[in-house]
């Protein structure tokens, strides 16, 4: 009925024989990772309650019709497979909101696989040349992963995606900015660098270039979908430099949200300020990408969280956190410094969110990861302008995430109410 090789995992293969021993019955989520290579149909005795399927990391290349008899399901991860196809039985499961199938090698995406509910796709890291006109018929569709495909243009049909929040379509192969994403209401969060429109020349700010055999990692202190940063010390002394240094090193080729390289020079162009992570120099050889930084006092701590799968494109935090209106006036204000900066470097941040900004108990603020920034000089004034907006709607919904966490005793004062007010205004 299903075939498997031997897993690598105990712990994964008792979790299959229990799946098949009807231990599971029940179950509103699963993950099965044992280098399946065909859909195990005991999954489909979960219909009456499987919520979140995850089969990421396997084998697989298609999916059985009868799948959709899992009425229940809202969440299917189908990452790091074998389909070359989307599958189309995805469109008839009649509750899925969120599908994942990134890094796959899929070249089609059929009309009529995306569900009609459909509110989160990801299809990032695979080799899409064109996408159907569906994709802008799913009107809860709320964020698309599209970064790291072949796409030459986008559907027109996106013009009509009125609840479009969040979009990546960097590294692919547009050969313009997609003008029908400019008038979308709700777009705040818009990566678009690596393709042949946003080529750019702009220098660097000359920030130095320095080799891999300068210094030597240390403690490793943080980890996101472009690198891993750590803790650094110099092998021979930069009397131009700060001896206490943090080194994002590079992984891969492409990310969820573009080019690596991409976020580098982002980074570099956005020079200094004072609420910016400060980069310090670069390294730039065969294999090895690297952004020096100057280290950050461990007295800051990590504003917000990321986006939980129910929030979909909206910023959590820790539970029972909250912040004092003079605080959150004073973040805000920080926050709005920076947004000007980097507009007039031309720099779209594309993910300004709480869950990228630091802290302290004085309220000042560092923001940083350069990940999904794009550079956008090269777009006509009006474009600039109309991307401009776009992330100030981001901005916007910052402010709004922030006066959720408000101390309750501030919620009345002069300061809540205006930054609710404007808030309110800003997004009608």
């Amino acid at each position: 009925m299903q075939t498997c090789t031997q897993p690598s995992q105990p712990s994964q293969v008792s979790q299959l024989a229990r799946l098949r021993a009807g231990e599971l019955a029940g179950a509103q989520s699963l993950t099965l990772s044992e280098n399946l290579s065909e859909f195990p149909l005991e999954i489909l005795s979960l219909a009456d309650s499987l919520e979140v399927l995850d089969l990421s990391n396997n084998q697989l290349s298609s999916l059985p019709e009868t799948f959709c008899q899992l009425h229940k399901l809202n969440i299917v991860f189908l990452s790091n497979n074998q389909f070359d196809t989307l599958p189309e039985v995805l469109g008839q499961c009649p509750n899925l909101e969120m599908i994942g199938c990134k890094s796959n090698g899929m070249t089609q995406v059929p009309a009529h696989s995306l569900p009609a509910k459909l509110r989160w796709l990801i299809l990032s890291d695979n080799r899409l040349t064109t996408l159907p006109d569906s994709l802008g018929e799913r009107p809860r569709l709320q964020k698309l992963a599209l970064a790291g495909n072949r796409l030459t243009a986008l559907p027109q049909t996106l013009a009509n995606a009125g609840n479009l929040e969040l979009l990546r379509i960097s590294a692919n192969q547009l050969g313009g900015f997609p003008a029908q994403l400019l008038e979308l209401p709700k777009l705040a969060w818009l990566s678009f660098s690596g393709n042949p429109f946003a080529q750019t020349d702009i220098d660097s700010q000359n920030i130095p270039e320095v080799p891999s055999s300068s210094f030597t990692l240390q403690q490793q202190i943080g980890q996101g979908a472009s690198g891993v940063i750590s803790t650094a010390t110099w092998n021979t002394p930069q009397h131009a430099l700060p001896d206490a240094i943090a080194v994002k090193v590079f992984k891969g080729d492409v990310t969820s949200d573009g080019y690596p390289k991409d976020e580098l020079h982002a980074c570099l162009i956005a020079g200094k300020h004072p609420n910016l992570v400060q980069p310090l120099a670069q390294v730039n050889e065969p294999g090895y990408l690297a952004l020096v930084m100057k280290l950050i006092a461990p007295h800051y701590r990590n504003l917000g969280l990321p986006p939980s799968l129910t929030s979909c494109t909206r910023d959590t935090f820790t539970e029972g956190f909250s912040l004092s209106i003079n605080h959150i006036d004073k973040i805000v204000q920080q926050m709005q410094q920076v947004f000007e900066h980097l507009h007039n470097h031309h720099i779209c941040h594309g993910d300004l969110y709480t869950h990228n900004t630091l802290f302290d108990d004085e309220a000042n603020i560092i923001f940083g990861d350069f990940g999904a920034a794009s550079l956008y000089h090269m777009l006509n004034p009006s474009q600039q302008q109309k991307i401009k907006r776009i992330e100030q709607r981001a901005l916007d919904y910052f402010i709004e995430d922030l006066l959720t966490v408000c101390a309750e005793s501030d919620k009345k004062t002069e300061r809540y109410i205006r930054l609710k007010r404007q808030t309110q205004e800003a997004l009608r």
